[in-house]
């Protein structure tokens, strides 16, 4: 009935909590089918997750969209199938959830469309305003849109999420990024959980002026200044140490040429950024985590300018 595909997604990026998120090249894949008996969901699950990630409605994408399919829309003469087919390691960091959350919502819209207009789905789901609709009801409910905003539309996005969302994006130049991902569970609840409920007045001043300055760096392509301005005092001192190797992994991409590193979202995962030795740097987070008793992967990934695509 319909494909979708959406990108990787770095939130925070350093000081940017909450608030700057970017895509990457790497893309996780869904496609909606109506088939099978009446009432059924099912879900298959292959590449990244495909060994642990439900089959059933209680799969984030089926859960999305049946939560949020309108009164009235869910197909009442075939049932339905969805497949998912993931290069984007799930909890790491790279908002795999993100784009599962929002499959859900744009399958839902679909089935919206199909109940009004079978013929033109994909122009019903495409437009503008529901993909407008559509970011709104992500940003709510994933409680905060630096991931999904860019997974949705590509490229470097700032977000507000407070209210009524707001979310822009900015020219950047683009970047060749090294992302590592630990095997190593780390929830955003327990994430959450480990901020802090209070904050001094100078370290929101750091992180206000720091994410400005990395906002800069990204638009002008100046490494340099992003190298000076990733320093966060917001959430990785107190997430970094929950996360064996992590600090260890950051400084061996220093050492390794990276002129800056952070984690990515709220972790495990970490991104470095990097003029050259890409796979040097990856192989040396690689090594740390290792040396902290947990296996790591690493990606050399481009920055991407599109998010979702339409197949």
């Amino acid at each position: 009935m319909i494909q979708i595909r959406l990108p990787a997604t770095s939130a925070n990026l350093g000081p940017g909590f909450d608030s700057m998120g970017i895509a990457l090249d790497l893309w996780n894949s869904f496609e909606l089918n109506l088939c099978g008996p009446p009432g059924t969901v099912s879900v298959k699950t292959e590449g990244e997750g495909a060994d642990w990630l439900p089959s059933d409605s209680s799969n984030l994408v089926a859960q999305t969209m049946i939560e949020e399919t309108w009164p009235g829309t869910m197909p009442t003469d075939l049932g339905i199938e969805i497949v998912c087919r993931n290069s984007i390691p799930a909890a790491s960091g790279l908002g795999s959830s993100s784009t599962a959350t929002l499959a859900g919502l744009i399958f839902a819209s679909a089935l919206a469309a199909r109940a009004i207009d079978r013929d033109h789905v994909l122009e019903a789901v495409r437009h503008e305003q529901n993909l407008n609709r559509v970011l709104g009801r992500a940003i709510k409910l994933e409680g905060h849109g630096d991931n999904v905003a860019p997974a949705l539309l590509g490229g470097l996005i700032l977000v507000v999420s407070n209210g009524a969302p707001i979310a822009r994006p900015v020219e950047f130049q683009p970047l060749e990024v090294v992302v590592c991902v630990p095997n190593f569970r780390f929830l955003t609840t327990e994430a959450r959980a480990a901020l802090p409920g209070e904050y001094s007045k100078s370290d929101v001043v750091h992180n206000i002026g720091h994410s400005l300055l990395v906002l800069e760096a990204l638009r002008t392509g100046d490494l340099s200044l992003l190298g000076k301005a990733i320093g966060d005092r917001i959430h990785e001192p107190f997430r970094m140490p929950l996360i064996p190797g992590a600090t260890q992994a950051r400084q061996a991409a220093l050492d390794s040429g990276a002129v800056a590193s952070c984690l990515s979202g709220a972790g495990p995962g970490m991104i470095a950024f990097c003029k050259s030795d890409h796979q040097k740097i990856g192989d040396a987070m690689v090594a740390s985590f290792a040396a902290a008793g947990l296996t790591a992967r690493s990606w050399i990934l481009k920055t991407s300018s599109i998010g979702v695509q339409f197949g």
